[in-house]
Parts: structure tokens; sequence; C-alpha cells
């Protein structure tokens, strides 16, 4: 098969594409045939180095959010057969740790991400376990599937379990074109929810706002503070989502009312920050961090998807020879909505 490894870090150059040997699934396991996958951050932060999950070896495949055809089982797999149409879940939890015997897959001891710290979808074929594969409705194309499983996973645990956005709130979301603020635009409307995006582009703030946005705030009209207050008339955001990190951070816990939250779901733009405890304490402020998703909600996560009422918007798709030019796009900031590469 073919697969896009990088065998060390660097720019998008390190990119290369080879041949590997078809994987032989092993009991328990299924082999995908990959259709659609789409990138994400974590391919390129991992590409550029040092890696930021335990487990990651290199050479490595990029690829976490993977859609296609199983074409080959393991020992032991009744479902899915041959020939089903999936999505993968990329975090992939071992089910035999105490945590996960527990029921509480999201502190496995050995979880391992698809893409992430095991070989992923930059390939013709993918081996996961069977566990963490799910059918899809005739309606959903491969392509809107592989929008899915990272940027609404992460969007819903901001919005629907951390931030717990309900119909009194407003809600502030950063960054108009990711597939996580597209999401999480859509999850907190459903929740009743006045939405404001912030960003610089007017062209992405304008299609945010067609696809639900009640007010968008542009970085280049001044503070977006102040605007977001004049929005609230004086009284601030009740929860923030912020999944840039550093950079706006400090304007996210300015923007929050008395008692608001602000949730943490990403560091795009760094990892380290200042934070002035009295101005977090006096005002009863929450910085909230979403944290991974488990089985249990990635699978209710998936069946209220699947019953529609959402949009999934593709930026642009590439060919899988042509991963480093998807990975400059991603790169540039200029895309709105999930880039995709077809095997």
């Amino acid at each position: 098969m073919r697969v896009v490894q990088h065998a060390a870090y660097g720019g998008p150059e390190v990119l290369e594409t080879v041949e590997a040997p078809d994987p032989e699934p092993g009991a328990g396991d299924v082999v995908v045939a990959v259709r659609s996958v789409a990138l994400n951050r974590l391919d390129v932060l991992q590409r550029e180095g040092p890696p930021l999950l335990p487990g990651f070896s290199l050479p490595h495949v990029a690829g976490m959010d993977v859609a296609g055809d199983v074409v080959a089982v393991g020992g032991g797999v009744g479902d899915p057969v041959v020939g089903a149409r999936v999505v993968v879940k990329p975090g992939v939890s071992c089910g035999t740790c105490v945590a996960c015997t527990l029921g509480d897959d999201r502190r496995c001891a050995a979880v391992q991400v698809v893409g992430g710290s095991r070989w992923g979808g930059y390939a013709d074929l993918c081996l996961v376990p069977a566990s963490h594969v799910f059918a899809l409705p005739p309606h959903v194309s491969f392509d809107e599937a592989a929008c899915v499983p990272t940027a609404l996973s992460t969007a819903w645990r901001a919005v629907v379990e951390t931030g717990r956005v309900g119909p009194v709130d407003t809600v502030v979301i950063h960054g108009p074109g990711s597939g996580v603020s597209i999401f999480a635009v859509q999850l907190a409307k459903r929740a009743g929810a006045t939405v404001v995006v912030t960003g610089r582009s007017a062209t992405k703030l304008e299609r945010i706002r067609e696809l639900g946005a009640d007010h968008v705030v542009s970085e280049s009209d001044g503070s977006m503070v102040d605007a977001v207050f004049e929005i609230t008339d004086g009284r601030g955001a009740d929860v923030v989502v912020n999944h840039v990190g550093t950079a706006l951070f400090p304007t996210s816990l300015a923007m929050l009312s008395f008692d608001g939250r602000l949730v943490v779901c990403g560091t795009t733009t760094g990892g380290t920050v200042e934070l002035h405890l009295p101005s977090v304490y006096h005002a009863g402020l929450r910085v909230l961090g979403a944290g991974p998703q488990s089985y249990g909600s990635f699978v209710e996560m998936l069946g209220t998807y699947w019953k529609g009422g959402f949009t999934a918007v593709v930026d642009s798709e590439f060919p899988l020879e042509k991963a480093a030019l998807a990975q400059e796009r991603l790169e540039s900031g200029d895309a709105f909505g999930k880039i995709l590469l077809h095997p």
C-alpha cells in the first residue's frame, strides 16, 4: 500500500509517499480502505516536532479522521463485516486497564491515537480495532464522515459537556474557519444560546454567520472585549470557547461575565499563559479544560449527528500524494472548514 510518512521533523517537505506492507488484521482488528481522511492541526505539530503524544515514533503516518470501507477482518470480529462503510474513532482505549474496566476510558493508561501515536489515514489502508469503527448511515458520505470525529468531538466536549451551554447563555467562539468552531456554533445554537464569533477574515465571519452565528466581531475593528460587552448590554459572555490557546487567553478572560466559564480545548498559538489570579477569583471565573472524550460520549455524539441538522464544511480536497500541499493549506490559515485527502 501507499503511505505518506515523515521519517524526520521539519516542514511539509519531509512528507514522502512510499510503499509499505499491507496491514494484517489481528484478533479483534479490521482493515479499512481509506476513502477520505481529514487533516488536523496535530498532523502539523507532530511533523514539526517534538511529538506531543506518548508512544509516538518515526516514521509516522498521520491522519486521525478516517472514513472508508472495511476490506479485511481479524479473528473474532462479527461486526463490522467486509464491505461495511465506517468512520473511525481516533482515540483507541485498551479496554483492559483499571480505568477502562471501571468505565472511565478517558483515563486509559495505554490509550493510542490513530494518526497520532499509531499509523493513521494518510494511506491506502488503516488498521484499527473493530470496536472503534462505526457504521455510516446511507445518507452520510465518506467526505462528510471524515469531517466529524475530531472537530465535532472537540466542540461537543467544549460546548455540551464542559461548558454546559444552555438557552440563557451568550457564547463567544474564536476563529470562524476551523472545523471545531463550525461545529461549536451549531451545537451552541441547538442549545438555544446566543452565539458570538470573533475573527480576522470578513469573508469567514460572514460565512459563519450563515451557519448560525448571531453576532460576529472582527479583530480589526478595535477592542473585541468592548464589542462583546456591547452585545451583552454590559454583562459579558457566559462562556468563551478558546481552541486557539495563548494568543487569545487574556482576551477570553476579559470577555467573561461574573461566574463566566472559559473552556480551553486547543493550543494552536501556544500552551503557556500568565494568569492574574485576583481577576479570576474576584469575578468567580472558571477556567475549564475540555479534556478527551469517552467512548460512550463519542457514541452519543455520533447518534446525534446521524439524526441530521448539522452542516459539515469541506474547504478543499487533495489526492494522497499531495499531502504536503494540503498541510500547507492548513498552515496558511486561509481554510474555512476541513481539508481532505483522498487516497
